[in-house]
């Protein structure tokens, strides 16, 4: 017997003036007053060769993670979908956002 397939939802919400994109199994209003539970957070195989760094940090971010929480007013749009994609930070504009390795160095103002 074939085990019945899990929804799927991609959830967007404003976190520290970026846009997340998270795919998840579970979405729901939260016990808490004011807040979205998101649980089973969706995230691409492992064994892949090419590593995306918006998706690694959220690995990181969410690594020990069985719920998290969002206040509504942050949530943009929750959408059932298909099939999950690949999670990702944007910035305010909706343009995606990919840290480049090694540290910064700010030019000097005269």
């Amino acid at each position: 017997m074939a085990k019945p397939q899990k929804n799927t939802f991609r959830i967007q919400f404003h976190n520290n003036n970026r846009i997340y994109e998270l795919y998840a199994h579970e979405v729901s209003q939260s016990q808490m007053i004011g807040f979205i539970e998101i649980g089973e957070i969706i995230f691409g195989e492992q064994s892949k060769l090419l590593i995306d760094p918006a998706e690694e940090k959220l690995k990181t971010e969410f690594a020990n993670v069985k719920h998290t929480y969002v206040p509504h007013h942050a949530v943009i749009r929750i959408d059932e979908v298909e099939q999950s994609g690949k999670n990702r930070i944007l910035d305010a504009e909706g343009g995606t956002i990919t840290s480049f390795p090694g540290s910064h160095i700010a030019p000097h103002k005269n």
